[in-house]
C-alpha cells in the first residue's frame, strides 16, 4: 500500500472510545494481528476492508486502528453477535478472518455478579473496587497475550464486499425525506422510505 498511517497505541484508541474496556483492548489487539497476517500496514483509504460481526466495543478500536468506517464503505457490521473479524486487503485479494478464542477469558461468577452490583448503581465500595481489580487484570491479559493463545487467524478465499456505491436520491412519497433510491420500498403505488412504509402497514 502506498500510502499508510502510523498504527495508533492503546492510549490513543482509549482516548477516541472515551474509556478502557476489555473490548477495546481485544478490538486493538485484533486489528494488529490482521494488518501482520495480512503483511500491510495501516491505510489512509479504502484498500482495507473490516466486515464485523458485533457492534461491541472492539469495534471501535478496529475502526481507529486500520481506518476502516462505515463513511468509507470499507466497515461492514453483520449482526451475528460473535467476536469474529474478517479482513480483506484490495490491493493483493488476500483475506484472514480473526476469532477470539481463549477460555481464560471467560467471566467467572464473581464478575458476573460485581458487574451486575455495578451496574444496579448502589455497589458497595469493596465491590466497586475488586470489579475495577478484576477488570483491569481481563484487559491486561488481553494486552500481553501471544496471539496465538487467544486468536484464531485463517485465510478466506471468498471476495471482499464489493465498494460502497454513491447512489441518488429520492424523496419519501410520504415524509418527503430524502431517502436513497435502493432503499425505498413501493407500498400501493407510492415509494417510502422504510421507516414511514413501516408506519403504512
Amino acid at each position: 500500500m502506498a500510502r499508510t498511517a502510523q498504527i495508533p497505541s492503546i492510549e490513543e484508541a482509549e482516548a477516541f472510545h472515551g474509556h478502557m474496556c476489555p473490548g477495546l483492548a481485544l478490538g486493538y489487539r485484533v486489528a494488529k494481528a490482521a494488518l501482520a497476517a495480512l503483511g500491510c500496514e495501516r491505510p489512509r483509504d479504502e484498500e482495507l476492508v473490516a466486515v464485523v460481526e458485533n457492534d461491541s466495543c472492539a469495534v471501535d478500536a478496529i475502526q481507529l486502528v486500520t481506518g476502516c468506517t462505515f463513511g468509507k464503505g470499507n466497515l461492514v457490521f453483520r449482526d451475528h453477535g460473535k467476536h469474529v473479524y474478517t479482513f480483506y486487503d484490495r490491493n493483493t485479494g488476500r483475506g484472514v478472518r480473526v476469532s477470539e478464542d481463549y477460555r481464560g477469558f471467560e467471566e467467572d461468577a464473581r464478575l458476573g455478579e460485581l458487574r451486575e452490583a455495578v451496574s444496579s448503581g448502589e455497589p458497595t465500595e469493596e465491590q466497586q473496587e475488586l470489579y475495577r481489580t478484576k477488570m483491569r487484570e481481563k484487559i491486561d491479559a488481553i494486552l500481553s497475550a501471544p496471539v496465538e493463545q487467544f486468536l484464531i487467524i485463517t485465510e478466506v478465499t471468498d471476495p471482499p464486499p464489493p465498494k460502497a456505491r454513491i447512489e441518488p436520491s429520492e424523496r419519501c412519497a410520504e415524509c418527503g425525506g430524502p431517502t436513497m433510491a435502493s432503499r425505498l420500498v413501493e407500498v400501493a403505488g407510492r415509494k417510502l422510505c422504510r421507516e414511514c412504509a413501516a408506519g403504512a402497514e
